[in-house]
């Protein structure tokens, strides 16, 4: 089993920065993708921004330019850099790991509030 740990939400303004942080422990074979999802209030769950082990990212359109996504494989560790945030972005962050052990797995962090307002 893999554990997530997330660190970095909270109250930023428009135009602001936060930088969001994530710790994976437990029992780690091979962590083939990482990342970052969220969820705002009467919405789904959606994919902001994944990268593999190999380094190649995708992103969600609408923070493509404003967040970065990056991970450490050696700490096992993944950080999502988030600039020019918008009120649209206010919603929970969730840390995402997928793990391939001959078949895959998904796990998910508690999850952290990301809220901007003014």
């Amino acid at each position: 089993q893999v554990q997530l740990v997330e660190s970095g939400g909270g109250l930023v303004q428009p135009g602001g920065s936060l930088t969001l942080s994530c710790a994976a422990s437990g029992t780690i074979f091979n962590l083939y993708e990482m990342g970052w999802y969220r969820q705002a209030p009467g919405k789904e769950r959606e994919s902001v921004a994944l990268i593999t082990k190999g380094g190649s990212t995708r992103y969600l359109d609408s923070v493509k330019g404003r967040f970065t996504v990056s991970r450490d494989n050696a700490k096992n560790t993944v950080s999502l850099q988030m600039n020019s945030l918008k009120p649209e972005d206010t919603a929970i962050y969730y840390c995402f790991a997928g793990e391939y052990n001959g078949s895959y797995l998904d796990f998910w962090g508690q999850g952290t509030q990301v809220t901007v307002s003014s």
